[in-house]
């Protein structure tokens, strides 16, 4: 346990963190996400700003300017994470860090990730408008490409930052037309060259990401704010199932090797072998790409996707089995193999920082959910570096990857408030 959740907060600390708390602006922070969100807007209300994009550098660029306006330190690193830094009064100390992502599905909402980023800029020009001074550094981070879904894997900015990956292993991934990761990323960086640059990985004393939920919990409680206390485990898979093109009015269907033929009865015989009753497994073919494509042509080739998540690694363990066996058992005379494209563990996130954001909701009078987080996110990584956590807000019918996405200004509002204090109070130990 690092030094930033080694101590309670001091009285003084505890009076600076509410004071800030109190500076938290709901107008304020809503109007800022909805001014992002023009960036890769929808005509559904929703967002298109995938990582890496010309959205993704107009986004930036607000940043930066708000950054600007509140006299924070802006900086950049080499997977073109995004920096704000607001200076301590110890400049050695390590920072204590906020934030999430800019990047957003095709068809995103205006809160996922978004908000994360946003709320721990509020958070910084409250502890201004308080007029509060933190030991520690606090710094807000939008990592670079989270979503993962133009670029594969997900979480890139973080897992660069945590060295779970190196930058020269992301560098050749291509998006669907091509452009690769060296690319987008030159260009991101080139749309401002007078970004001061650091190395990636420096000491950090604690994270804390605040997040929509994404999931229904919050709004079946009736509350606004969770208190996550780990992620559960993920594993991302891409099959590639080759059979062999042929005449569709001619080829008799028992000499066909037909890839979709194949691949269909492996999703299906997947959905049974992991069929849970207590309904905590998590599998997902989320993409199905068909080749040739071709209206009378016997499919050749055909490429899907699987998302597996528990927050056991056992069970991942035994799940994957499965997969694989109904690969196998289905590939009716055609080729089939399995590449595991992503592999996280679940993660247990601090107690000393899941009892601190705990600690400030109740202080602040927002009534709580401790949970776990089905979704991945940047924290998780961050875990492996520094006493790390996460905050919720209640999203509406727990939609999102959806431009239906929907939070209220008010829970935005908490969520951020609770932020602020935690962050002070890390700041000051």
């Amino acid at each position: 346990m690092s030094e930033a959740g080694a101590t309670l907060p001091t009285p003084e600390s505890s009076d600076h963190a509410l004071a800030a708390a109190g500076c938290v602006e709901e107008a304020r922070l809503w109007q800022r996400l909805m001014e992002l969100a023009t960036f890769g807007a929808t005509a559904a209300g929703g967002v298109n700003r995938q990582a890496l994009s010309a959205e993704d550098i107009d986004a930036r660029r607000l940043m930066l300017r708000w950054s600007g306006e509140l006299g924070l330190e802006a900086s950049t690193d080499e997977i073109g994470n995004l920096y704000l830094r607001r200076p301590g009064t110890d400049a050695a100390a390590a920072p204590v860090m906020t934030g999430s992502h800019l990047d957003s599905q095709p068809m995103g909402g205006k809160f996922n990730g978004a908000y994360g980023v946003l709320a721990g800029l509020e958070a910084l020009q409250a502890m201004t408008q308080a007029g509060i001074e933190t030991r520690r550094p606090v710094e807000v981070v939008a990592w670079t490409n989270e979503e993962g879904s133009r670029f594969q894997p997900g979480t890139m900015g973080s897992c660069v930052f945590t060295g779970r990956m190196t930058l020269p292993e992301l560098l050749p991934v291509v998006d669907r037309n091509g452009v690769s990761v060296a690319q987008a990323l030159a260009e991101v960086l080139d749309a401002a060259p007078e970004l001061p640059r650091r190395e990636s990985g420096f000491p950090v004393a604690a994270f804390v990401e605040a997040h929509i939920e994404q999931g229904p919990i919050l709004e079946r409680a009736g509350k606004p704010v969770g208190v996550v206390n780990g992620v559960q485990g993920l594993r991302w898979f891409t099959v590639e199932v080759t059979g062999e093109a042929a005449h569709a009015g001619t080829t008799p269907q028992r000499l066909r090797r037909d890839a979709l033929k194949a691949a269909s009865a492996m999703v299906v015989a997947m959905n049974e072998a992991l069929a849970d009753e207590n309904d905590i497994v998590r599998f997902t073919v989320g993409r199905f790409e068909v080749h040739p494509g071709a209206p009378s042509t016997v499919p050749a080739r055909v490429l899907f996707t699987i998302d597996l998540r528990h927050p056991e690694l056992s069970v991942i363990e035994w799940l994957t089995e499965k997969i694989e066996a109904a690969c196998q058992a289905n590939a009716l005379g055609c080729g089939v193999s399995l590449q595991r494209t992503e592999d996280v563990s679940p993660t247990v996130f601090d107690p000393a920082i899941i009892e601190a954001i705990g600690g400030w909701a109740d202080r602040l009078g927002f009534a709580r959910e401790t949970m776990v987080s089905g979704a991945g996110h940047d924290a998780m990584h961050m875990a492996d570096v520094c006493p790390s956590g996460m905050i919720f807000v209640l999203c509406k019918d727990g939609v999102s990857h959806n431009e239906g996405e929907h939070a209220e200004p008010a829970d935005l509002a908490a969520g951020a408030r609770v932020l602020t204090a935690t962050l002070v109070d890390l700041a000051q130990r």
